[in-house]
């Protein structure tokens, strides 16, 4: 008899490990399968059963020395690295509060000490302070009642998650954790906590763990493709193509350009990229086209509100994620996709002509469905805009770029030549849309969640 627990952090974690068949091929694999979530229980099916966990509220201490091993990371890992370089940047403060102070303490202290083994001193620092935590041992009691022979992690990052995996190490308890996005090892943080097992998308994120995270074996990865594209070659996903220009109120005579928007954080000149392609639209610089903006689900549409009247012609796509809970601490992470959602990004997917975005994860979403795909970047350092050219310097950008297999607009003269290319001749890239396709996910999206299933089944 074996018992899998699989810790579900956020929407995201929620939309790629229950609306993926993963769920249904580990039911197939383990004896029982148990929920362990950071989202309320009322958002799953009643077929699952699920506990509810309550988030870790990290005191100065605990905030320390997981500030302190994070840090230290990107310190370790900056040469040569311009993503981990722009990560220290972010994370610098000037602040003039406790942990504004402390954290410029910690960058003085880390320009020295960022060895891996200073952080691993720090991780076990930082265990001591919450060993003895509430939730910790809510959560010792929960595993030890449980007797899970294996806790599935589908994201790595979140500090929350710390307390837990500290439960687990105590109860001798397997873990195993899914590194999360393409760009969470190159050019992200530290991971929250050390796991016995990853799974992990592709041979070159393989290579990337190895690289960031010395003290992991090789033998411990398991390279498994990713469940967020998965929907995409399920049936109970697929719409046709009347379906699509009926869903979207779309002129099926007319080609469809589709733009994606990222959230404000870091795609904060998506506005001017609409209005550029809108005006080239108005201009007749680009004809008989339907034009299609999907906004980010992590974020409220409310900044395109005057888009609405300004173009009427645009259509929406607002993402039917439904916010399951107020008053949390990571608001955006408590929203929850609808299989309708699902269903509108695949038929966007699959029957858009060309895809804009600012170099975000939809590029490989578009390339699956072997789409065009342009990447707006118009801001530099000197040009008064937000400087997204910067995110080219990014290691997994650099691979995208370096592809070739999607096209890359500077400014307004660039975007315009590369949409009427693309429109015109959309086989153009295919060969470099494949082979990108194949860096970054190295096994075929049919059977990802059997593969998960079966690789964590073997490690339990």
């Amino acid at each position: 008899m074996k018992k899998l627990g699989v810790v579900i952090t956020d929407g995201v974690g929620y939309r790629n490990f229950v609306l993926s068949d993963f769920l249904v091929e580990a039911e197939q694999s383990f004896d029982e399968v148990v929920l362990l979530s950071f989202l309320p229980k009322s958002v799953y099916s009643d077929k699952y059963r699920v506990i509810e966990l309550d988030a870790y509220q990290e005191p100065f201490t605990s905030w320390f020395f997981r500030k302190f091993k994070e840090v230290a990371h990107l310190q370790l890992h900056k040469k040569n690295n311009f993503g981990i370089q722009d990560g220290l940047n972010v994370n610098y403060s000037r602040s003039k509060n406790a942990r504004g102070f402390a954290t410029r303490f910690i960058f003085k202290l880390t320009s020295v000490f960022n060895s891996e083994r200073w952080i691993q001193l720090a991780n076990r620092f930082q265990e001591f302070t919450f060993k003895n935590n509430a939730i910790t041992q809510s959560n010792l009691e929960l595993l030890q009642k449980e007797q899970f022979d294996l806790l599935f992690f589908t994201h790595q990052r979140p500090p929350y998650l710390a307390t837990l995996v500290l439960a687990a190490k105590k109860c001798q308890l397997k873990t195993a954790s899914f590194i999360f996005s393409w760009d969470n090892l190159a050019s992200k943080g530290r991971m929250a906590a050390a796991f016995d097992y990853y799974l992990v998308w592709s041979d070159l994120m393989k290579k990337e763990l190895l690289q960031f995270y010395t003290n992991v074996k090789s033998e411990s990865i398991h390279v498994v493709g990713t469940p967020q594209f998965e929907p995409y070659v399920l049936d109970r996903y697929k719409s046709s193509k009347a379906d699509f220009y009926q869903m979207f109120d779309l002129d099926a005579s007319k080609k469809t350009i589709c733009f994606s928007c990222g959230d404000i954080s870091t795609s904060k000149n998506d506005e001017l990229y609409i209005t550029t392609i809108a005006n080239f639209i108005l201009k007749n610089e680009i004809e008989d086209v339907n034009f299609i903006v999907r906004t980010s689900p992590a974020e409220d549409p409310k900044r395109f509100n005057q888009f609405v009247t300004d173009f009427p012609f645009i259509k929406w796509n607002y993402p039917k994620w439904n916010l399951s809970r107020q008053g949390h601490q990571e608001q955006w992470s408590q929203r929850i996709p609808s299989v309708q959602d699902v269903i509108e990004l695949r038929a966007l997917l699959e029957y858009s002509d060309l895809n804009i975005n600012m170099l975000s994860t939809m590029s490989l979403d578009f390339i699956l469905f072997d789409k065009p795909v342009i990447n707006t970047v118009f801001g530099n350092a000197s040009n008064g805009l937000y400087d997204d050219q910067r995110f080219l310097e990014y290691v997994h950008i650099k691979h995208v770029v370096d592809s070739k297999a999607t096209r890359i607009a500077k400014n307004e003269n660039e975007l315009l030549q590369a949409i009427k290319s693309c429109l015109a001749q959309p086989f153009l890239d295919q060969e470099h849309r494949k082979n990108l396709k194949n860096l970054q996910i190295t096994h075929s999206l049919e059977h990802t969640g059997k593969r998960i299933a079966q690789s964590l089944y073997t490690v339990s």
